[in-house]
């Protein structure tokens, strides 16, 4: 299944082409031709998580998993998103990774996903969460089901507060996200690297990903321009997606391709405590592109919003770039006004119109079947 993706991920030859086209990358826009080097600097300094072989076993030392060669694509997907928005929150969109950085922040991030089962968003914890969304561990995933395993995860990540939103049924729900992110009494990402701070109010920081189905084989023409659209909101984080069971982070668009980090490439697994050289491995120094309509149908839309001015301005993007203008739109944005919510009324109608890291094995987990329209055809 993977023999087409062994070859080198960042073969250059994939790289950015000499065009007047604008190159987009996580609702950033560049020029092509001289910018160059600017838009290599931008999408090297992404998280690239890629299938690793040699760590602990998943499951116990009786589990032979110690490699997700073949079926951890999409969990790697997951965590490239999830790894962006943590980037994002703590250092910054303009931030830049190079082979000297030694950045504690940054390190502190990539450390949640070492292969190994005491980080909180490493491949182990990925996989065994998935058994809550009816996967076992060397199953593969599909978008939604990442989805879900992200959100029960970063619930157990204090240090940036973050919260997931899920939106199905091709419906954003604003007063939904607003009493999930609107906290009492919460605490905000540390600025100090020690302890967070508390508020009597505060945004937690959104990752939102809305599951989509966009035809049965192939992509219908009709959502293409939209789903380009969506890759150039200030707010993108992405879209998770692929071709049929081999999963892709596409981060970027120029003319009728998207751009991708492809996590299917086998590299050894390390600690960067033990190892300083692994964190050369995390990054991929040429992005690769292919045709918008050779993508699978099924993908997931991935946004961040830092605060509620983001999501608020976000809202109004979507509705005024990314839905009106389509005649059939990705997804629908709502307000449902609640009746005990009085106070996100406004707020909607405004984006309308204008605990630490636990034990897993003994949380209580729920089977749950609804994302399973949205696994990738295989």
């Amino acid at each position: 299944m993977d023999s087409l993706f062994m070859q080198n991920a960042c073969d250059e030859s994939e790289d950015i082409p000499q065009t007047n086209e604008p190159v987009w990358i996580l609702g950033r826009k560049y020029n092509a031709i001289t910018e160059l080097e600017e838009i290599r600097k931008d999408i090297t300094s992404k998280l690239w998580f890629t299938y690793r072989r040699g760590f602990v076993p998943i499951g116990g030392y009786s589990s032979t998993f110690t490699s997700d060669k073949g079926w951890g694509c999409m969990l790697r997907c997951g965590q490239m998103v999830l790894g962006q928005a943590l980037i994002f929150l703590h250092l910054g969109r303009d931030w830049r990774w190079t082979p000297e950085t030694n950045n504690t922040t940054y390190l502190k991030i990539l450390k949640r996903f070492e292969d190994k089962r005491a980080a909180a968003f490493s491949i182990h914890q990925i996989a065994l969460m998935g058994a809550s969304e009816g996967k076992e561990v060397g199953q593969w995933f599909g978008p939604n089901t990442i989805a879900q395993v992200l959100k029960k995860l970063v619930v157990y990540d204090e240090w940036s507060s973050i919260t997931i939103h899920v939106a199905l049924d091709n419906t954003l729900i604003v007063n939904d996200i607003l009493r999930q992110c609107r906290v009492e009494g919460a605490t905000t990402v540390e600025v100090d690297d020690e302890e967070p701070l508390k508020a009597q109010s505060q945004w937690k920081p959104l990752l939102l990903l809305i599951p989509l189905r966009l035809g049965l084989n192939e992509i219908n023409p009709v959502y293409i321009n939209g789903l380009k659209t969506s890759l150039k909101l200030p707010q993108s984080l992405g879209v998770i997606g692929g071709k049929p069971n081999l999963a892709l982070y596409f981060i970027g668009c120029i003319g009728d391709e998207v751009i991708y980090l492809d996590p299917h490439t086998t590299q050894r697994s390390a600690s960067i405590d033990e190892d300083k050289e692994i964190d050369l491995t995390y990054h991929c120094k040429f992005a690769s592109r292919i045709p918008i309509t050779g993508i699978d149908p099924s993908v997931a839309l991935c946004f961040f919003c830092a605060t509620e001015k983001d999501f608020t301005s976000m809202c109004k993007m979507m509705q005024e770039e990314l839905l009106e203008p389509e005649k059939q739109p990705l997804f629908e944005l709502c307000a449902e006004r609640l009746a005990n919510w009085s106070p996100a009324e406004d707020v909607a109608s405004e984006a309308i119109g204008a605990t630490n890291f636990v034990d897993f094995e003994h949380i209580e987990r729920q089977y749950d079947t609804s994302d399973e329209d949205f696994e990738l055809l295989g």
